[in-house]
């Protein structure tokens, strides 16, 4: 199997969704209605929103909120919005893959590139880095759900490609295509999961450190600070010494 992703654990460590909460609930409601507005506004008709919804929920999203932004994409004013990826390379050559939502194209590449050029990185062409990652399904539960053989055994038996797990957390990747049905597995045995999505899985990976994470993560956390960007992905690697100096800075 493969290896442990860090990536999933520091953004759950050091609790990055808390601090940007309130960007959080919108990114996901945008996620829900551009989601309902393709396709169809019941979820468990449309995939994509069931796993949005799903997603949501398990950020405390309140269903208020959910079931305004699926109300929103049936409306005439709903906003259009443009998904658009972009690639680059941050600090020390870490692989940056910027995924965004936006009613403004011009304006969206403009801060995404002074964003990546301000903080140490360039911005490359479409392609330029994508080949360095693979499309994956990654759910995550909390440590307290069981120990390393009981969550491992489950995610066999779902169908899951990878599960790796340490005293916080256990990160469990399938492939893409699986995810829903990997997922409705699982928690049928764990119960609900604190995350599950669709993520970018890195095959090759950039050795760093603690400078050079710090600096990664100075232009990981300002691009997420758009209102136009909905994720952020990285290939870092990282030494256990060096994620918890990082932590406890």
């Amino acid at each position: 199997m493969a290896g442990h992703s860090k990536w999933a654990n520091i953004q759950h460590r050091k609790g990055r969704q808390d601090k940007l909460r309130s960007k959080l609930f919108s990114k996901l409601a945008k996620e829900i209605t551009v989601a309902a507005k393709m396709g169809d506004p019941d979820p468990e008709k449309n995939p994509r929103l069931r796993l949005a919804v799903k997603e949501a929920r398990s950020n405390s999203v309140p269903k208020d909120v959910i079931d305004r932004a699926i109300k929103k994409s049936q409306g005439g004013d709903a906003e259009n919005y443009d998904e658009i990826r972009y690639e680059g390379y941050g600090p020390n050559g870490v692989a940056v893959i910027v995924e965004t939502m936006t009613d403004n194209k011009n304006r969206t590449a403009s801060t995404v590139r002074s964003t990546f050029s301000k903080n140490g990185g360039n911005l490359g062409e479409t392609g330029s880095v994508g080949f360095m990652f693979e499309r994956k399904g990654q759910i995550i539960y909390p440590g307290s759900v069981g120990d390393e053989d009981t969550v491992m055994m489950a995610a066999i038996e779902a169908g899951a490609e990878d599960a790796q797990s340490d005293e916080e957390t256990h990160v469990i990747i399938c492939a893409d295509t699986d995810l829903h049905e990997v997922s409705n597995a699982l928690e049928s045995d764990l119960g609900e999961s604190e995350s599950t999505k669709l993520i970018w899985q890195p095959t090759t990976t950039t050795e760093l450190d603690l400078e050079g994470l710090t600096k990664l993560m100075k232009l990981v956390d300002t691009l997420e600070e758009d209102d136009d960007v909905q994720t952020v992905t990285t290939n870092f690697e990282a030494s256990d010494n060096v994620m918890e100096a990082f932590g406890n800075q």
